[in-house]
């Protein structure tokens, strides 16, 4: 953490309902009381909150603060402990991550989970496989059973995600062989491809330079305003975050402490005391010194 957040400059606008309670069919997820216990560790603790459809949600906060465990939540990685996860009005809190797949939900990952050994093409094409309709047997008769129509309609698709982000000269590129930064845009093409209405985003521009996080923010802008994909970022660089965000939800040692716009979450105690450890309580005047006779 580079320090306490601070306001930039607004560079992306709020809509106007921002601010203003969800009705049930705006709402495309939410998590109701949601634990999650490791042993003896207590991850997450009564966690609540709701995405709105459209909507670019960041949830931040310290090192160890539950981040990662509550998207995780999110995806189907990990079964709360207690507490329910619902997704468009369905409880999924027992759903295994490639069945939420298949309803909308797609990810990255904080750490690179590419196919090292595969071209930039072929792994944003995994990211097709739970679409394509042909099977094993059909799909051996390529040229009967309308495998090849397919297999090109979806490599359309993914050529289309490849020139959104700008990765053209190295479709064909071993993906080990790639920048850490274009990695980054690989991951993020592959879960693009999938297809889904919430799209997680798990630290999307770490380890990246001033130049490729800008690039990166612009593509998420980008998926959330031309896309129509709801987003859900997790992020340490607070400018960015604070920038981009339409509403931010902050987590300390598992508990939610704050949620809101960005100005309303920087305006909160509760987050200055989680990043600079500040005390609400104002501090006490000086006393006079004692004149000594």
């Amino acid at each position: 953490m580079s320090g306490a957040p601070t306001a930039p400059p607004r560079g992306y606008a709020q809509p106007a309902d921002a601010t203003r309670a969800a009705s049930p069919s705006d709402v495309i997820f939410e998590a109701r009381g949601v634990s999650l216990r490791f042993g003896g560790v207590q991850a997450l603790t009564d966690v609540s909150f709701r995405i709105r459809k459209g909507e670019l949600f960041s949830i931040i906060g310290p090192n160890g603060a539950g981040k990662t465990s509550m998207v995780n939540c999110i995806s189907g990685r990990y079964r709360p402990t207690d507490g329910k996860v619902y997704f468009k009005g369905r409880d999924v809190t027992g759903m295994t991550p490639n069945h939420r797949a298949s309803l909308g939900i797609g990810r990255t990952f904080q750490n690179l989970a590419l196919f090292g050994h595969m071209t930039v093409l072929d792994n944003i094409m995994v990211g097709r496989h739970h679409l394509l309709k042909n099977n094993f047997f059909t799909g051996s008769l390529y040229w009967l059973t309308g495998a090849r129509k397919e297999e090109l309609s979806h490599r359309r698709e993914v050529e289309e995600i490849i020139d959104f982000l700008e990765i053209q000269h190295v479709r064909k590129a071993t993906a080990g062989t790639l920048s850490y930064g274009l990695r980054k845009r690989v991951e993020l093409a592959r879960a693009i491809a999938l297809k889904p209405d919430l799209i997680l985003l798990d630290e999307p521009m770490a380890g990246m330079n001033l130049e490729e996080k800008e690039d990166m923010a612009r593509y998420i802008v980008d998926l959330n305003e031309e896309f129509g994909m709801t987003v859900v970022m997790i992020e340490h660089d607070m400018g960015v975050v604070m920038d981009i965000s339409h509403r931010v939800m902050v987590l300390e040692f598992g508990k939610k402490i704050g949620e809101g716009s960005p100005e309303e979450v920087l305006a909160d105690p509760r987050v200055k005391r989680a990043y600079l450890g500040e005390d609400d309580e104002e501090e006490a005047p000086p006393q006079p010194k004692q004149e000594v006779a």
